[in-house]
C-alpha cells in the first residue's frame, strides 16, 4: 500500500517547509521510543522521519508528488530507517538544518535544555483579606516551611572560614560530559556537575548544619505587601521567595488574594458603590441622612424630587489610586421604599395629593 507522506506528518499537500519542521519535531516528541511507547511509537517514529526526510528535500518532494513513493528513490540498500542512512551510524547532516536538540533534548538530556540554569520550586498560597484592606491596601507576615539558603553558611555549603577546593568530579569545570546510547547511535551531552552544582569548587568542611547542601528546609517569614484596589482571585508574585537550591536561583511565591464580601459596599474600578434606602416622604422633599463610609460617618444630602435608581456621587471617598494621589468615588444608589400599608389619615393626604396632581 503506497504511503501518504502528508498523512503521516498530519498536514496539507500545500504545507510551507516551516510547517512540515513543525509537524515532524511534534511527531519526533510524541513517539520517540525513550519515551517507552513500545515498537508501534518506534514504527510510527520511524514513518514520520521516513516522511521528513522527503518532504523537507524540495527536489523528493517533486518526484513524490509526482510519481509517488516509487519516485522519492527510497527502499535501496543501507536505508533501512526511513531514508535516513544509518548503516555507518547516525549522520545528522540527514536532518539537514533541523535542531536535533530541540527534538532530542527532552529524551538525553541535551541541547538547550542542558545549558539551563537550574531554578527552584515555585510555590503558591491563599490569603484571604478584609475588603476594606483590599481597598486601601495592607501588609501581612506569613509564616512558610520551605526550602531555603542555610542560615549557617548562607549557602556556601561550607563551614565558615573553610577554604575551597577544586571539584573533583567535574574537575573544576563546573560540568561533565555525559554519553548515552540509543538506537541511533552515541550521543554526548553536557550536563551541570552534580557535586558542585556547576561552581567547580567545593568546600573542603562541609557545613554542619546543611551537610554541604547549602540549602535546608525551615520556617521562613515572609512580608507581603498587598497593593490598594486589589480585586478578589488576583496573583501577587513575590520573585525569589519560592523554594531554593543548590547552585541556582530560588523560584517564586505565589499569593492569591481571596477578598471577604461587604455587607454595604462592592467595588467596580476605582469607585465603591452602596445601596441607601430612603422614605417616599424623603424622597419627595429631601433630606440629609448620615452614612458610615470606609473612612467614617459623612452626611449625605439627599435632593428632594429624587427618583428611584438616582445615584449620589462622594467625590474622593473611592479607592485610591496605585500610582496617583487621587482616589476614586463613593456611588450612592437611591432606593424609595414604599409603605406597604396605609393609615387612614395617610390615604386622605394622599388623596389630597392626588388631586394637586403629585
Amino acid at each position: 500500500m503506497a504511503k501518504d507522506y502528508y498523512k503521516t506528518l498530519g498536514i496539507d499537500k500545500k504545507a510551507s517547509k516551516d510547517e512540515i519542521k513543525k509537524a515532524f519535531r511534534a511527531q519526533a516528541h510524541k513517539y520517540h521510543p525513550d519515551k517507552g511507547g513500545g515498537e508501534a511509537a518506534a514504527t510510527k517514529f520511524k514513518e514520520a522521519s521516513e516522511a521528513y526526510s522527503v518532504l523537507s528535500d524540495e527536489k523528493k518532494r517533486a518526484q513524490y508528488d509526482m510519481y509517488g513513493e516509487a519516485g522519492a528513490g527510497f527502499g535501496g540498500a543501507g536505508q533501512g530507517f526511513g531514508g535516513f542512512d544509518f548503516s555507518q551510524g547516525f549522520d545528522p547532516s540527514q536532518f539537514q538544518d533541523f535542531d536535533l536538540g530541540d527534538i532530542f533534548g527532552d529524551f538525553f538530556g541535551g541541547g538547550r535544555a542542558s545549558r539551563r540554569s537550574a531554578r527552584g520550586r515555585d510555590i503558591s498560597i491563599d490569603l484571604e483579606i478584609p475588603f476594606a484592606e483590599s481597598v486601601f491596601g495592607t501588609e501581612r507576615n506569613v509564616l512558610l516551611t520551605k526550602t531555603s539558603v542555610c542560615s549557617h553558611c548562607h549557602g556556601s555549603g561550607g563551614e565558615p572560614g573553610t577554604e575551597m577546593q577544586t571539584c573533583p568530579t567535574c574537575n573544576g569545570q563546573g560540568q561533565i560530559n555525559e554519553a548515552r546510547r540509543s538506537f541511533l547511535g552515541v550521543f554526548n551531552t553536557v550536563i551541570v556537575c552534580p557535586t558542585c552544582h556547576g561552581s567547580g569548587q567545593v568546600p573542603k568542611v562541609k557545613c554542619k548544619q546543611c551537610k554541604g547542601e547549602g540549602v535546608e528546609r525551615k520556617q521562613t517569614e515572609i512580608k507581603i505587601k498587598i497593593p490598594a484596589g486589589i480585586n478578589n482571585g488576583e496573583m501577587i508574585r513575590l520573585s525569589g521567595e519560592g523554594e531554593a537550591i543548590s547552585g541556582g536561583s530560588a523560584g517564586d511565591l505565589y499569593v492569591k488574594i481571596h477578598v471577604r464580601p461587604h455587607p454595604v459596599f462592592t467595588k467596580e474600578g476605582s469607585n465603591l458603590y452602596m445601596t441607601l434606602k430612603i422614605k417616599l416622604s424623603e424622597a419627595l422633599l429631601g433630606t440629609e441622612i448620615p452614612i458610615e463610609t470606609l473612612d467614617g460617618k459623612v452626611t449625605v444630602k439627599v435632593p428632594a424630587g429624587i427618583t428611584f435608581g438616582e445615584i449620589l456621587r462622594i467625590k474622593g471617598k473611592g479607592v485610591p489610586g496605585e500610582r496617583t494621589n487621587r482616589r476614586g468615588d463613593l456611588m450612592i444608589r437611591i432606593q424609595i421604599e414604599l409603605p406597604k400599608k396605609l393609615s387612614k389619615e395617610s390615604k386622605k393626604l394622599i388623596e389630597e395629593l392626588k388631586k394637586e396632581g403629585i
